[in-house]
């Protein structure tokens, strides 16, 4: 087996954590991909996996040379593809992640046109809330929201959109309407502990102000969030994408709209150190113009 194929086992090994998962992968017998591992081991003459009960977990030099194997995997296919010329379509595999509820509602409905355009490509795509490790995880591009936590990372802002205060009609007839700031006091807040939390930046003709929101309840998710507003629990600050649908709808309805909020921001962000490949940038212009398109 040529060193390619064998990183290539190896690359599956590691995305699938099983012998079996990768030889099914791959159409072949198990046997054969553990030979190939070992043979693979052998001549780097290095530790690549960890064998346990739990499974199969790569050493730290593993991980090191499956990024590398991935990498090499990828600007062989892109030279197949420059060479066959861009109307044969992208080809492998594309694994991404995104927030759970921004990737439900704003990438998960618009996948099928994108696939239809890349016959050849398949999607692995990771919902999470967490900011995962790109590297660990085996991610291709990211789509984050909000202020990056990392100046490291090798990111590119696709989009933004307003925050704005929002709740249920039911919500407002029994607590009424809060015209600025100051009214936010006297009203139950469904704190988004991801989102800035208790402490809100108001801005209007230039003056600042902040103000800190009272609310018996708390939650880390956007589902969590969504579902306590739409049952009347209190009113929110968010971005109009988590609620585009019922702000459309008017099943929510947006308040204060003469204070602005910061906008929150929308991350294409890939594996530091490595060059984007062209099917995660082919990705990211999709995305980019689906939000402009929905903005």
């Amino acid at each position: 087996m040529d060193r390619l194929a064998a990183m290539e086992t190896f690359v599956y090994v590691v995305e699938t954590g099983s012998f079996s998962a990768a030889a099914r992968r791959l159409n072949i017998g198990q046997p054969a991909v553990s030979k190939t591992i070992a043979q693979l081991e052998n001549r780097l003459a290095v530790r690549l996996l960890l064998r346990s009960t739990r499974g199969l977990t790569p050493t730290e030099a593993g991980l090191a040379f499956f990024e590398r194997a991935k990498r090499a995997i990828e600007e062989a296919d892109e030279a197949d593809n420059a060479a066959r010329g861009a109307a044969s379509g992208l080809t492998g595999s594309l694994r991404i992640c995104a927030a759970v509820t921004f990737g439900r509602m704003h990438v998960v409905p618009h996948l099928g046109r994108f696939l239809e355009q890349n016959p050849e490509l398949n999607i692995d795509l990771m919902l999470d809330d967490r900011n995962v490790n790109l590297v660990e995880e085996g991610v291709d591009v990211a789509l984050r929201l909000g202020v990056l936590s990392d100046s490291g990372l090798t990111a590119r802002k696709i989009a933004e959109c307003r925050r704005v205060v929002l709740g249920t009609p039911a919500y407002f007839e029994q607590h009424g309407e809060p015209s600025c700031p100051d009214d936010l006091s006297s009203h139950q807040a469904v704190v988004y502990s991801l989102g800035g939390g208790a402490h809100w930046q108001f801005d209007r003709d230039g003056e600042a102000q902040p103000v800190t929101i009272s609310g018996r309840i708390r939650v880390n998710a956007a589902e969590g969030l969504r579902e306590a507003v739409l049952a009347h629990l209190g009113l929110t600050m968010a971005s109009q994408w988590m609620f585009a649908p019922e702000l459309a709808s008017g099943v929510v309805r947006e308040v204060m709209s003469d204070w602005a909020l910061p906008n929150q921001d929308l991350w294409a962000v890939f594996p530091t150190g490595r060059m984007a490949s062209a099917k995660a940038r082919a990705f990211v212009e999709y995305v980019e113009g689906v939000i402009a398109k929905t903005a």
